[in-house]
């Protein structure tokens, strides 16, 4: 019996979150006639799309390719309404799978984790909430979400600030009044260019305050195409297959399939790389990502389009001095490229401002507003979008302890280590998905493949008769070396970004993706499956 009265339930697995791995998760222990208890936080399924519904909130990857693949009656039986849908209609895809899969009854929300600790008699874990649930399972399945630890804003004298305060990963359910107010955002990357583009046509006064621009791109939504989306329905194992075969599995090219790229940059001549870059550009997205192979390993590759990049900023800024601070000087598609609806004309606008806080940094709030450069900025609300503890966040913030009372903070603390971007070493039966070392791909369809492989390990542990998998730690320490290895070979050590880690302060700098691409990452898995021999059975 625990402290709140509550009896310990035994269940085969556990499932921490309710996004849309954990879903997936869900399911998967379902349809394998496994008990299982999701515990979600939010009073809604979605994950980052229960939390984050700020103004301006839409996906970037085209939805056709943003959802699940798993049942084909669900992606025929599905409408997008637009190609990049908005916040709302994801939250309602989400809850269209949770009550077509009978989902729901397996989740209890409003209901956070605080630990995971794994009992070595029993060879099982035990996990404990915030409302005094204690559940025993053999396996525990960290859904925690890729983006879903945010970073709290700590600023001088912030507690004695009198306005309204609102932070874009944790908005009401109640949408806030900006009309006739004046208003600040703090930060600008793919959050803070959505909610900015909305708030700028409300507020009587916008402060942007900026410390590095984004690289952006029109996203050009626009509603779905009927004929395009028949097709689509009719070539959806092609789209798949194209998704699996690419190195982040988005692939679409003005919502037609396209094929994946086979040049360098430097291969063709300046007027066919020009055309290729306005080709993307028109497409919108993230299809700049897929323009020609080396964009991330080469820097004169990637100074193209960078330079093309920047030219759009100019193009569309009236202030040749305003686009100068709009434009990035780091690597392209190092830091995440922002898709945006009308952001840079925003600073054509009289009631808007552009901060740039490397000239006039913060440096304290008072009761009636920010202090930046010694000038008073006069305020009725802030906005904070200041980003997340990307990958390791969520789970550094529960009590998670395996062999010998070990926490993985602690495990983590010297540098960020994984097996298959899915296990570590002394965390029998603990899996997590879309977690470090995980690649930089699609996350609902790398949810499914990392779902399926999850659940292949566990029809191996009933093989070998045996109660716990663990990664051995030589297995581990060769998949973290390559791991580096290629994250070294590319551009994105070049710059200072969440990739490693770098917007947590006191963070070690590690590779925290996989960055080998999907294909690639498959085929370490699928070795690492083959006779098993990185892994420990008990």
């Amino acid at each position: 019996m625990s402290d709140s009265g509550k009896s310990q339930v035994q269940v085969d697995m556990v499932v921490v979150g309710a996004g849309f791995a954990g879903l997936y998760m869900t399911f998967k222990a379902q349809e394998a006639g496994l008990s299982v208890a999701c515990f979600e936080a939010g009073n809604g399924v979605g994950g980052t799309w229960y939390w984050n519904r700020y103004p301006g909130a839409r996906v970037d990857i085209e939805c056709v390719e943003y959802s699940y693949s798993f049942s084909k009656e669900l992606e025929q039986e599905w409408q997008w309404s637009e190609r990049y849908a908005a916040q709302p209609e994801i939250e309602r895809y989400a809850n269209h799978v949770a009550e077509r899969f009978n989902l729901n009854e397996k989740i209890q929300f409003g209901t956070r984790v605080v630990s995971a600790i794994f009992d070595e008699a029993t060879r099982r874990w035990l996990v404990t909430t915030d409302q005094g649930d204690v559940v025993s399972a053999q396996y525990c399945i960290m859904a925690t979400g890729l983006i879903s630890a945010p970073v709290e804003p700590r600023f001088d004298g912030l507690e004695t600030f009198r306005g309204e305060q609102f932070m874009t990963s944790r908005w009401p359910q109640e949408a806030p009044e900006f009309s006739g107010k004046r208003v600040a955002v703090i930060g600008t990357g793919s959050s803070g260019i959505q909610v900015i583009s909305e708030v700028a046509k409300e507020a009587d006064q916008l402060y942007v305050l900026q410390r590095t621009p984004s690289y952006t791109i029109p996203l050009q939504n626009r509603p779905v195409n009927a004929e395009q989306v028949a097709n689509i329905k009719t070539n959806y194992e092609s789209l798949r297959q194209l998704q699996y075969d690419s190195f982040a599995g988005f692939t679409l090219v003005h919502s037609e399939l396209a094929p994946l790229p086979s040049q360098s940059a430097l291969e063709v001549s300046p007027e066919e790389r020009r055309a290729e870059y306005e080709n993307r550009w028109a497409s919108g997205g993230l299809s700049p990502y897929y323009a020609y192979t080396d964009s991330l390993l080469d820097e004169k590759s990637n100074e193209t389009l960078a330079e093309f990049a920047r030219e759009k900023i100019r193009e569309r800024v009236d202030d040749p001095d305003l686009a100068e601070k709009l434009c990035p000087d780091y690597q392209i598609l190092t830091r995440r490229l922002s898709p945006e609806t009308n952001y840079l004309e925003v600073f054509n606008q009289a009631n808007v401002d552009l901060v740039d806080l490397n000239e006039q940094p913060i440096e304290r709030f008072t009761a009636s507003g920010i202090i930046v450069g010694g000038e008073e900025l006069e305020l009725d609300a802030v906005v904070f979008a200041t980003g997340f503890d990307v990958m390791t966040g969520a789970m550094d913030r529960i009590d998670v302890r395996g062999r010998n009372d070990r926490t993985l903070k602690d495990r983590w603390s010297e540098g960020l280590t994984s097996y298959l971007g899915m296990m570590t070493h002394g965390f029998p039966n603990l899996f997590w998905v879309n977690g470090p070392h995980s690649p930089f791909y699609n996350p609902i369809l790398l949810a499914e493949y990392q779902g399926d492989f999850i659940c292949r390990l566990f029809d191996e542990l009933r093989t070998h008769n045996a109660d716990t998998i663990e990664p051995d730690a030589d297995a581990e320490l060769q998949y973290v070396q390559f791991t580096n290895d290629i994250g070294n070979m590319t551009l994105f050590p070049k710059s200072d970004n969440y990739y490693m880690g770098d917007n947590i302060e006191g963070k070690p700098r590690n590779v925290v993706f996989f960055f080998g691409g999907f294909p690639l990452y498959r085929e370490q898995c699928e070795a690492g499956a083959s006779g098993l021999g990185g892994f420990s059975f008990s």
